[in-house]
Formats: structure tokens, sequence, C-alpha cells
């Protein structure tokens, strides 16, 4: 079976019991100044989670392709990507977890035909301490599942990852785990949570490959093990309780199914393969590297993994690329410079040119989404030139960075680290240029620099939903309005081509980018700050209606280049009503229209003085305006 028919059964499976699609977001969150990339399927939706009402109603399903720099060092085994789909379904104050499992539980069996005697489930053991009870009620329901399978589902309580590793399996199917693995919430574990936080038990389902057990995981195997003999291919998430102020919790009134399930590890499940480069996702871009370098796939470790890194790393870079994001030293940038780096060193120990084979395998990334919305027909152009723009710099950066540590007399691990992190030197590399001076790298040494590192870059991939943001969302939401009264302005003064590309919005600044040629004159900057603060001046008032997007579109809507939107959207709009109004009177009251999630604030009065900080040329057409508001 094909990716294509599991996306396709997947979204017409949840379709036809109610579900709304929307399409998949954007990778790079537009006003969400805590996390660098859209992490997950959940991460979109969060609003709507939390309570506010979805456009399209109240049963939602989609595919989202999700990023995750922190799992860069993790690629090169058989089943970790940075780059990934997630099928995901939520009911919004509806069904709950008979229907959310039944439905999951016959998905699997009956449409995509896996054999129920290789699934097993994970439920939650229940918190003492935090007075949170076992997870009976879905244990229950998979029982009943199983059972009208032929399957005795018996149960165990494991609780913790290391208790487990040392019982085994016990002939069990229903797993029950401790908060580490079977509790969710934004900021994790219940006594992370703060006041007001939702969160619930969740149950994953796991595919059993039957392989034998590797003991460096420990003793006995068991579904979270990582001895790839099972992997997790969906989890449902149940939002039942909110902490309270003294630290208990209460169930929600209305509670909230978040499912999530991994595209890439539903496929392995279904063709019965370990290796999740094996599919049609990954092993076109494989096949490549074989026919370039001449190595095969599966035979040689270091091959296998080199190409395994490449495959995943372009292909992300691609998605990056399409997605706005261009190399850097900051931010969403220096991941994908990473990206690359880090493939065209896994290359250099073959005789092609690294930037050529790069460049041309995002043609194949984008050949294997052919069918989707992911990509255009002009985007395979626009892609290589960047990939081409940044290895060529690379090129004379890795041939410098040997010339560099071969003039080092002693190679320590913070050196090896020094050198990964400056020139993206794999360790390996660095280790065989100290072993031709006779020498050895403290392994240990270098493992504590990098461990410090990838903290830091988890921590910053992942954000932090904890307190202390309230001031940085109110600001970044004004910037945000201050944005579309900004893109509005440079509408009226430059010309009705100006359309955004891309923005990032954090509690500092905005920064915007968007379709002119020329270099806006001193003059055109002070025309757009004078217009945008006479708007703030006039205290427009700011709200959103739900309209068909066609519609909204055609009636003057504006929208993000490259973005997608569902049928029914959120239209916001900035401007004065008439007591009477009609179609007409309302267009010509608004000064801006915008199809956007939102973000804003109720009127522009709280924003504060709107100043334009500088602009800088981003080529083929495209400027970007950095601007700030005073604090009020």
């Amino acid at each position: 079976m094909k990716s294509s028919d599991i996306r396709k059964k997947y979204l017409e499976f949840f379709q036809k019991r109610g579900h709304k699609i929307i399409p998949s977001s954007s990778l790079v969150p537009e006003n969400d100044p805590t996390t660098l990339f859209t992490g997950s399927g959940m991460q979109p939706m969060i609003p709507y989670l939390l309570g506010e009402p979805h456009p399209e109603g109240k049963r939602i399903v989609d595919s989202q392709v999700a990023f995750r720099s922190q799992d860069i060092e993790e690629v090169g085994d058989n089943r970790h990507d940075t780059l990934f789909e997630m099928l995901g379904n939520w009911s919004l104050g509806d069904y709950f977890k008979k229907e959310q499992l039944s439905w999951y539980f016959e998905f699997l069996t009956k449409e995509l035909n896996l054999d129920p005697s290789k699934i097993y489930v994970s439920v939650f053991i229940g918190d003492e301490k935090n007075k949170l009870p076992k997870d009976i009620e879905s244990a229950k329901i998979w029982k009943e599942l199983f059972s009208k399978k032929g399957i005795e589902a018996k149960d165990f309580e494991f609780g913790s990852m290391e208790d487990a590793a040392k019982m085994g399996m016990k002939d069990v199917r229903i797993f029950y785990y401790d908060a580490l693995k079977n509790w969710w919430s934004r900021v994790g574990e219940p006594e992370n949570m703060p006041a007001g936080e939702p969160g619930g038990p969740d149950s994953e389902v796991f595919y059993d490959f039957g392989l034998e057990h590797d003991p460096k995981y420990g003793k006995y195997c068991h579904p979270n093990c990582d001895c790839s003999r099972f992997v997790e291919i969906g989890n449902s998430v149940f939002m039942q309780y909110i902490k309270q102020s003294d630290g208990s919790f209460k169930e929600l009134p209305h509670k909230n199914v978040d499912f999530g399930g991994g595209l890439e590890r539903t496929l392995m499940a279904v063709n019965n393969e370990p290796d999740m480069f094996k599919n049609d996702l990954h092993f076109p871009i494989i096949e490549k590297l074989i026919k370039d370098t001449g190595n095969e796939y599966g035979k040689d470790a270091k091959a296998t993994s080199a190409f395994r890194i490449v495959a995943d790393h372009l292909k992300a870079a691609t998605f990056l690329i399409k997605n706005g994001v261009t190399p850097s030293n900051k931010q969403q940038g220096y991941v994908l410079r990473r990206l690359l780096r880090r493939s065209a060193v896994k290359l250099s120990d073959y005789d092609l040119d690294f930037v050529d084979t790069l460049a041309n395998l995002s043609g194949v990334v984008i050949d294997i989404y052919q069918g989707t919305d992911y990509f255009g027909k002009d985007d395979n152009e626009n892609i290589k030139k960047v990939i081409i723009d940044e290895l060529e710099k690379f090129e004379k950066t890795i041939k410098h960075g040997l010339k560099e540590i071969e003039k080092i007399e002693k190679i320590t691990g913070k050196v090896a680290f020094y050198f990964y992190q400056t020139f993206g030197f794999p360790l390996e590399i660095t280790a065989e240029v100290a072993k031709e001076k006779g020498q050895e790298i403290n392994f240990k040494e270098f493992e504590e620099e990098y461990k410090l590192h990838q903290e830091l870059s988890r921590t910053t991939s992942a954000g932090t939903f904890k307190g202390g943001l309230a001031d940085a969302k109110e600001q970044t939401t004004k910037l945000h309005t201050a944005n579309h009264l900004m893109q509005a302005a440079l509408r009226q003064i430059l010309g009705e081509h100006v359309r955004q590309h891309g923005s990032n919005i954090t509690a500092e600044r905005l920064r915007y980018d968007f379709s002119h040629d020329q270099k806006l004159s001193d003059a055109e900057i002070k025309k757009v700050e004078n217009l945008v603060n006479e708007q703030i001046k006039k205290d427009l008032k700011v709200w959103f209606d739900i309209e068909d997007r066609d519609q909204a579109i055609k009636d003057g809507a504006l929208t993000n280049v490259g973005e997608s939107y569902p049928d029914k959207a959120k239209v916001y709009k900035i401007g004065t009503l008439p007591s009477h109004p009609d179609e007409s009177t309302i267009s010509e009251s608004l000064f801006s229209k915008e199809l956007c999630g939102g973000p804003h604030v109720e009127h522009t009065g709280v924003i504060g003085k709107f100043k334009i900080l500088k602009q800088e040329s981003l080529g083929a057409g495209l400027k970007r305006i950095y601007a700030t508001i005073d604090k009020i």
C-alpha cells in the first residue's frame, strides 16, 4: 500500500463520520514566538483545544506536515526522521473515548487490514500524588475491541519504562504506564502543569514486527522499548482535566480528543517493514543516492546511515525552503543550514559533486509528493537555487575546516564539538583526523558538550508554555494587528501588487516579507508609518467573521502567498461599522480585510506607536521589513 492511499483512506474515513478536512498549516508558525516550527498536528489546533470555536465545527481531520529539529541527531537508524506527516483527528467537546478508540481500531483493522494480533496498546496507570485515576475506561474499551477479534487482551500495571524492561511482556496486550509515557499536557507531567492548564491521559497504539529483542535496551522487551520490535503508530489524547490554583485537578465540562498518528510509521506497519526508509516517501531519494555513489543500501552500515540522513535532511530542507525559510545563523535559518551542511558532509566521502547531487534531490522530493498541494510547479527551480547558493559557500567552509583542524595539536572532546557545531563536522570525521595524528578523542567530554547543546536546542525547538508569557502574548498580538495595518498601508502607497510572502512576530518586533521590486524611499517609509499610526489613533474596531473561503477572496480578502486555508475561514476586518450598513458601505469602511487565524486586539487604539526599523532585499522581487511598536 502506498502512502497516498493511507492518507486518502484516513481523511475519507473520518470525513464519513462527520469530520471536516482542513489543510496542513505552515511549518513556520506565523504568530507563535514560543516555537520555531510546527512540530505536531496538535500545535495549530491549540486555540480550539483551549475553547475557541473552530470555524469548521467540532469534528476536524487533517494530515499535517511537521518538523522536529530536536531529532536531527537521532536520524540514521531505521525509524527516526525529522520531517513527517501527522494524521490527526479532533473532537472539540463532541465524542470521547468510546468513539475514538473504536474508530481508530476499525481504521487499522478494516481499512488498512492490519493483523489485530500484532497490535498492542498502552493506557494511563493513574497518579496517586495528584489524585488522578487509572484509565480503566480506555482499557475496558480496548478489551471489548480485541475480544470481537477473538483476542483475549490481558492488562498489567507496569508503571515506569524501567520496571517494564525488568518484567517483560507477560502475555499482556494492554500496558499500564505512568505519566511519563501516558499523560499529555503542553508542559508534560501533571506536577509541571500551571493552574488553568488542560491535560489528560492518552492511549498509544503499537505495531509488533516480531523482531528479536536487543538486550542492550533492557533485559526484556515491551511496547515502549527502543529495540525496534515495536513502533508506535498512533496516540489518542483525552483532554478531560484542568489544573486548579490549589494544585488539584477538576474534570472539564467539555472534553476534547486529540489524535495523532505518523503517516510514515503507519506505512511501516501496513507493509510490515521495520525500516522506515524503505517506503515511497524516502526510498526514491535513496535510489538516486545509490545510483550517484555506486554504493548499496542495507549492506554497508556507514553508507546506509549516510543515505538515511541525506534522505531525511534533504526532504526536510525542501519543505522548509518551500515554507519561506532561508539559510542563516539564526532560528529557522540556522536549522536549515545545519540540515544542508550535515548532508553535504555525509556525501563528502564519495566521488561526486555534493552541491549538484543535493540540489537535484529536491526535485525527487517534489515528485514524491505529486498529487498533494504541498508544492507548486515553479517550486523546484526556486528551491534548487537556495540549496546551490548555500552549499557553494559550504564547499569553501568544509575545506577551510579541514585545514583548521590540521593546525590543532591536541584534539579534545571540546575541540571536536567546536568543529561539529561551527563547521558541521560529524564526530566520526574529527575522530578520523585525530586518529591520523595518533590521538584519541575524549568522547565523554564531547557528549557532555553535546548534551548541553541538545538540551538548549530542545528548549528552543519545543518552546515553553509555562508562566511569564502573558506580556509576550499581549505584545505579539498587538504586533500581529499592526502587521495587517502595515500591509494595507503598503498596498495603498506602493500598489496592490504588494502581498505577504511570510512573516515572523516576536514580542519585540514584526518581520514582514512582501512582493515589491524597489527599495522603499525614506518618504515612502514615512507615509506608511503615518498611515498606520492614523488608523491606530482612530481606534478602529477589529473583528472576524466566519466566511466561505472562495467567496471571501472574491470579495477582496487578502491571503498569504503559499498558504492554505480551510473551506470555512476566519476573515479579520479592521475598520468602522455604520449603524445600518449594506455590503458596499461595509467594504468602503474597512481599512484591512484578510483571511487569518488570529489572534488580534479588539480595537487599534491599544497598539501603540508604529515604527519601521529597517528594510532588506530578499532578491527575486521580494523585500523584507522589520517594524515595532511602543509598549503601552
